[in-house]
């Protein structure tokens, strides 16, 4: 089967799995703007996305396929990320400056959405960690779903 474009989300329509098992198809982080790809869901059977030019990003409870018993959902992966959580906002533009400088894709939270400092998310990366480390700055490692999926961006020199 060939899915061309995403309709509902069970989380903007609950009513559509109406007694309905719903089966998480995982998907990571990085994939969710291919347009493109083949997907396999947990009974085996190989599903193909060739979705529309323009389309939105995947995201959490998007229903790729249904049938009578089963919702078949996009379920995201959570990303190995750093959660760094600077002193004051000298050490925040330290680190964003110099992280930047690697095209390093960041997000950002305000105090209470990740941790109770505002934060700057990154990938994992041990190269980030050293750097950290080095210069004393407050990180934590772990897993979570961002909001938004971290893509690398097409800059050149």
């Amino acid at each position: 089967m060939i899915i061309t474009a995403i309709d509902t989300n069970i989380s903007d329509h609950p009513e559509f799995v109406s007694g309905r098992e719903v089966v998480g198809v995982r998907f990571e982080d990085l994939v969710l703007d291919k347009r493109i790809q083949r997907v396999t869901l947990p009974n085996g059977v190989e599903l193909g996305l060739r979705l529309d030019h323009g389309h939105p990003i995947l995201r959490e409870g998007d229903v790729l396929s249904a049938d009578e018993n089963s919702v078949y959902v996009v379920e995201i992966i959570p990303t190995d990320v750093l959660v760094i959580t600077p002193d004051d906002i000298h050490q925040m533009g330290f680190v964003a400056h110099s992280l930047g400088n690697r095209h390093l894709p960041a997000q950002f939270a305000k105090p209470g959405e990740v941790t109770d400092k505002a934060a700057m998310i990154v990938q994992y990366d041990h190269t980030v960690v050293s750097f950290l480390d080095e210069h004393e700055v407050d990180y934590q490692r772990t897993e979570l779903v961002p909001p938004i999926p971290f893509r690398h961006s097409g800059h050149t020199h």
